[in-house]
């Protein structure tokens, strides 16, 4: 099909007084615009839309964009579109061609990369470069050999490898929403002004049609506006520094994170208003202008990150010389593509929730689904859970800074602690510059700096620096000891050595590379890096490397009876069951700390007798706690709770297997934060049927703009859990799960049930919603089961819940594969996600 023939081809194929598809007419040409519109027709899909000679060249992607690389979406080329279609959202009458719901889904605009152009499309090929809200860098569109009598024109839409791309489903799983009104699918449908029929419109009809619809959309976006934060930004807080140590820490108790080469800050946000505070509490906001037009971006509840901002050197590693290049030259250079990066690692506070007292892992999966969408400059630093050996090994191997590691369980705190250590590759501090030695070099400004730090409130010397300048620096440098000048050095120190040199006010702060400290405490072989704006010469001290086998190791509790078979079936022990837990704990954490918990205790193994627990007045030992409850007698009752992997152990110690957890926090009892329904099949339904059930329940909860995880429960069935913003009380909470629980089971009777009623499940999938009441729990990732084989609850991604044949795939034997998948682009920030509780 030639480019000039497209819509006449396309009204061609047509009688209008018959079909229910507009007639189109051509645009303007030499526009470059995208959009994709979510389309929920006869099946949910996306439509492709690239304009094209005053066209929109269309593709329904069936599964929606994928940003895996290796995963190929299929795209069914579609007619030609009008420009103005693409400004469509709304409800096309059901019966009428492409009867449903229709959603803005993302907009912006594409580019052949150099050399391609347009044309390729009729060659059966297109290589370009989208710029869009959600769909960005490099994509390709191949056209797939036709089959025999295949009359459909099948193409197959891919991400090419680049900044861009991340897991299968990481697009249509997390956005759920119109780019240009908010709403979800379900609030469009619902939507009466928005429903517009297109049957036998066609010119100018189609224009007043389509024209309407857009001026609905622009009505609808006007009173709904981006949130703008539920309050003012957080106030500024001291961070968590880290403790220099000699090597890696070994074990799954450790989290391992890149030590990033740039300046420590701390985001406080809420909405568009955005803070920058250096790790002193100084506002750089205005430095750092391109970061808060990122975050202002993103709409973000209020909420404190910590991170790091870094600039990319020549090689694209992060490199502190090109980041003071950057802040020299101020926000023009920056504006020119000298870009910065803000690397998030921690979250401190999020919507009036202080997250400090959190363990360190769960801080990271909470900033995981709080920065879901977010895109550089803009970046969840990665963290691999033990294996910071190779970690290490790698970032030297890169000529890179070194690694942080934390303890997983540990919370954070404003100051220097050994529950964060940091591994450097080579040696370098900050040291406060007190004079320089003139040079004999004609048109060099200076030879060398000398240096000092404080120790014992002294400025103790440390030596010459006498290379890493290049002639911009030392004229920067220069210019600034002049007004510095004094008469009389501001220190003790050796004639040797400062023999004709000038002093100047101490109260410049160096960066510092060096091989070693000598006997002396002078520096050896050092390298000047660049002056720190962000901290005071008060706070320049030594960084002594402390041994890392002078950290407490974390308490042990002692496991009896290890020998003792839990699982006869399988064989498996006691022991084996504390190692499990052992391993596991940091990621179990996130997900069971400090919520009311009920135990499944096995004292003899699990074919003896077993029972629940969820009280206990102090025997299982002061790492298990109690939070008071009242029930509905109104008589309080010690609940327990756990918060360390000491306290996972203590309740093994005492018998337990299963660890099921209330969907609330011990701080805040009466406002529920995570829903969970379970998909509980009859005896004659297969797994195929319950992954079909879960997928369908994903479906509808993503048209209500709710983003869902996947859990195998280790039994027969899977949860699909729902987290949600806390503000709303457990009957609102369980009203919402009971009506969205019988709404399904009314639409599909002969599949689910939505009563516990065996007489009336037979045959059917059991929605159980019971467990979102007051009370209730359910089984919490990671838990091991008492069944048959030690099978375990454990998180999996939507794409592979497809390829799995059973709900007891995992087992407590495969601890470290579940700790390895954990740190997976598809499961990190598994569970969490920022959203509240809407309308039903």
């Amino acid at each position: 099909m030639s480019e000039s023939d497209a819509l006449s081809t396309y009204n061609a194929k047509r009688d209008f007084k018959r079909t229910r598809e507009p007639k189109g007419k051509r645009g303007r040409k030499g526009g470059n615009s995208f959009v994709v519109q979510k389309h929920a027709a006869t099946r949910l899909h996306y439509d492709f839309r690239l304009e094209v000679d005053g066209v929109l060249k269309s593709w329904a992607v069936t599964r929606g964009p994928s940003l895996d690389p290796q995963d190929k979406r299929l795209a069914v080329r579609t007619e030609d579109h009008p420009l103005t279609y693409g400004g469509f959202e709304g409800s096309i009458p059901k019966g009428e061609y492409g009867g449903g719901t229709v959603m803005l889904w993302d907009k912006g605009t594409w580019r052949p990369i150099e050399g391609k152009s347009a044309d390729d499309l009729e060659d059966g090929h297109l290589h370009f470069i989208l710029e869009g809200e959600r769909m960005k860098g490099e994509w390709l569109l191949v056209r797939m050999k036709p089959r025999k009598g295949e009359k459909r024109e099948n193409w197959l839409l891919r991400k090419v490898d680049d900044e861009y791309t991340g897991s299968a489903d990481d697009l249509v799983r997390r956005e759920l929403t119109s780019i240009e009104t908010g709403r979800t699918m379900q609030e469009i449908a619902h939507d009466d002004e928005g429903e517009h029929s297109l049957k036998d419109r066609k010119g100018a009809q189609l224009d007043k049609t389509l024209d309407k619809a857009a001026k609905h959309t622009r009505k609808v976006a006007a009173r709904k506006p981006k949130r703008k934060g539920n309050g003012k930004p957080p106030e500024f807080r001291k961070p968590q520094l880290a403790t220099l140590v000699d090597h890696v820490p070994s074990g799954s108790d450790w989290i391992h994170e890149i030590k990033f080469d740039g300046y420590r800050c701390l985001v406080a946000a809420a909405g568009d208003d955005v803070h920058v505070y250096t790790r002193s509490g100084q506002d750089w906001t205005d430095k750092f202008a391109l970061l808060r037009d990122a975050f202002a971006a993103l709409d973000l509840p209020p909420c404190l990150i910590d991170g790091e901002v870094t600039a990319p050197g020549k090689d694209g590693n992060p490199s502190f010389s090109a980041l003071q290049a950057v802040l020299k030259r101020g926000h023009g250079a920056q504006a020119k593509g000298q870009h910065l990066d803000f690397h998030a690692f921690d979250l401190l506070e999020l919507d009036g929730e202080d997250l400090t007292a959190h363990s360190n892992l769960e801080r990271k999966e909470r900033l995981a689904g709080l920065l879901g969408d977010a895109e550089p400059p803009v970046r969840v630093a990665d963290h691999v859970i033990g294996a910071g050996e190779q970690l290490f090994e790698a970032m030297c191997g890169a000529d890179q800074e070194g690694i942080i590691s934390k303890r997983a369980d540990a919370p954070y705190r404003g100051k220097r602690t050994r529950n964060w250590l940091k591994i450097k590759c080579t040696r370098r501090q900050e040291f406060v510059i007190v004079g320089w030695k003139p040079s004999k070099s004609h048109g060099r400004p200076f030879a060398s700096l000398l240096l000092a730090q404080h120790e014992d409130g002294e400025l103790v010397y440390k030596g010459k620096v006498g290379t890493g300048f290049n002639s911009d620096t030392m004229e920067a440098l220069a210019s600034k000891f002049s007004s510095r000048a004094r008469k009389t050095p501001p220190l003790d120190a050796p004639t040797s050595d400062t023999r004709d040199a000038r002093w100047i006010r101490a109260d410049l702060v160096a960066e510092v590379a060096f091989a070693e400290f000598t006997a002396e405490g002078r520096v050896r072989h050092a390298s000047f890096l660049g002056l720190r704006q962000d901290k005071s010469a008060e706070e320049v001290t030594p960084e002594r490397v402390a041994s890392i086998e002078e950290d407490d190791p974390p308490a042990k509790v002692k496991i009896t009876s290890r020998a003792r078979v839990v699982f006869p079936e399988s064989g498996q022990t006691k022991g084996d069951l504390a190692d499990y837990y052992a391993e596991i704990a940091p990621l179990m954490l996130t997900h069971l700390a400090r919520r009311p918990v009920s135990l499944v205790r096995c004292p003899q193994g699990r074919a003896k007798k077993c029972f629940f627990q969820k009280h206990d007045s102090g025997s299982f030992g002061e790492s298990v706690h109690h939070v008071s409850i009242a029930e509905k007698t109104g008589k309080k009752q010690p609940y327990l709770y756990v918060d360390s992997a000491e306290g996972l152990l203590s309740c093994v110690q005492m018998g337990s297997i299963e660890f099921h957890g209330w969907g609330c926090h011990e701080d805040a009892v009466e406002q529920p934060d995570r829903m969970i329904f379970d998909l509980d099949p009859d005896e004659g339904l297969d797994f195929a049927d319950v992954k079909r059930a879960a997928r369908d329940l994903q479906k509808h909860l993503a048209d209500m703009g709710l983003v869902s995880f996947a859990m195998l429960t280790g039994g027969k069935g899977v949860h699909v859990i729902v987290p949600l913003r806390r503000g709303h009380d457990w009957d609102t909470h369980k009203d919402f799960a009971r009506r969205f629980a019988e709404a399904l089971s009314a639409a599909e009777p002969d599949r689910f049930v939505a009563t516990m009623s065996k007489a009336k499940r037979k045959g059917k999938i059991f929605i159980d919603w019971l467990r979102n009441q007051r009370g209730a729990t359910a089984v919490v990732p990671y838990s091991a089961r008492a069944r048959e084989g030690a099978p375990v609850a454990a998180p999996i991604t939507w794409a592979e819940l497809k390829d799995l044949e059973t709900a007891a795939t995992f087992t407590i034997s495969d601890a470290k594969e579940l700790v390895k998948r954990a740190a997976s682009t598809g499961l990190q920030g598994w569970g969490f996600a920022d959203q509240p509780l809407p309308e039903l």
